[in-house]
């Protein structure tokens, strides 16, 4: 240039260019990404514009997205532009094998190597597929299935005392934790089981339609055990104060009867299991499967060839991170030490009394999943 002859692009240079032009032209479509992440260190799934100091899965993804070419960096600065919808708000800490989000994307090709290879290890894109138009992961989704990973002296009774390595569940407990998880099927009025709703707030009433504990087994020298939970939306916490609730009935800090009394209006003490061990499994889209699964221009989403990856990315991020973090940090076993502080059996004028001056929670965690679906 200095000699008045023009400067000769680098061939890299120039190809990167020609892709981004080619990339430009490219319209965009409605897609859906099937996600997996292990969620420990992170402030949960959803973007704080504005908040670097919360690092959240989704700040790690449209990074991703813009890095690869799909989206254009002004819609990772403003994700309506690119109608950016995620399923499930999973709270701070809480993994997924199975969250999906809704966006619209230029389909470049190789798009899922691509926006990989600009991920870190610990968040995946394992599939894809084309949506229609108006598609909304979060409206569309009509159950959401979690399970919750805990080790298996969470259920030992208080009265004995046990090495929690040593530990193992017999039959009939294990028997006894079902018949109670099995309780919660059905619709009740969880507003016991959340912060900041009331008895009369009809989207307290949520309907669950299936929850158990599966066999125990040993990982680490330590036995766990994994409680599936499938309901059509949960709110705040839900997830783990009815697992909280059921852990304190078995280890004989609360009557069974408790549980019939936190669906009415009075107002019941529940305590909440440690986020940790919390995992968004999978999300169902039945309705919209049936309306256009199997209409000739769109797939219905599902996942089934997909499963094996998920199995895969679970066993080597998700799991061991539980495990490990349960082992050095102990948030079982020390969130167990904080049930005797809990009143199960105050009475409604107690609880209104300790009310009158109510805190705003101050729990960073967000919600369990998908936040309050009926805002």
């Amino acid at each position: 240039e200095e000699n008045g002859h023009p400067s000769k692009k680098l061939k890299s240079d120039a190809d990167e260019e020609d892709a981004e032009d080619q990339n430009k032209k490219l319209p965009k479509r409605k897609i859906v990404l099937l996600m997996a992440y292990s969620g420990k260190g992170y402030h949960g799934m959803q973007r704080n514009v504005g908040s670097s100091q919360f690092k959240t899965i989704e700040d790690d993804l449209v990074s991703a997205l813009v890095q690869s070419g799909c989206i254009p960096e002004n819609h990772g600065e403003d994700m309506k532009k690119m109608s950016f919808q995620r399923c499930a708000r999973t709270d701070k800490g809480v993994s997924a094998a199975g969250q999906i989000v809704s966006l619209k994307v230029r389909l470049i090709d190789d798009i899922l190597e691509k926006i990989n290879n600009h991920l870190p290890s610990h968040i995946r894109i394992l599939g894809l597929k084309r949506v229609t138009g108006g598609f909304n992961s979060k409206n569309k989704c009509d159950a959401r299935t979690y399970s919750y990973m805990l080790p298996t002296f969470a259920f030992a009774h208080k009265d004995h005392e046990v090495q929690e390595e040593l530990y193992r569940l017999d039959r009939e407990t294990l028997g006894r934790v079902n018949q109670l998880l099995a309780c919660y099927k059905g619709t009740h009025n969880f507003h016991n089981f959340t912060s900041q709703k009331g008895p009369r707030d009809p989207s307290a009433k949520r309907y669950i339609m299936e929850m158990y504990c599966g066999e125990p087994f040993v990982r680490e020298n330590m036995e766990f055990a994994v409680i599936q939970v499938k309901g059509q939306s949960f709110m705040m916490h839900q997830i783990r104060k009815m697992i909280g609730l059921v852990i304190a009935i078995v280890k004989g800090y609360a009557a069974e009867s408790i549980m019939e009394r936190s669906w009415g209006e009075e107002k019941v003490d529940v305590p909440k299991a440690p986020g940790l061990g919390l995992v968004l499994e999978k999300v169902h889209f039945e309705k919209y499967n049936r309306r256009f699964g199997n209409d000739g221009l769109h797939e219905p989403l599902e996942w089934t060839e997909e499963e094996e990856k998920i199995a895969v990315f679970k066993e080597q991020f998700i799991y061991p991170t539980i495990i490990n973090t349960e082992r050095e940090e102990k948030s079982m076993a020390n969130w167990l030490k904080t049930l005797p502080i809990h009143d199960f059996n105050s009475s409604a004028v107690e609880v209104q009394t300790n009310n009158r001056n109510p805190k705003k929670s101050s729990d960073p965690e967000g919600s369990d999943g998908c936040g309050d679906d009926s805002d």
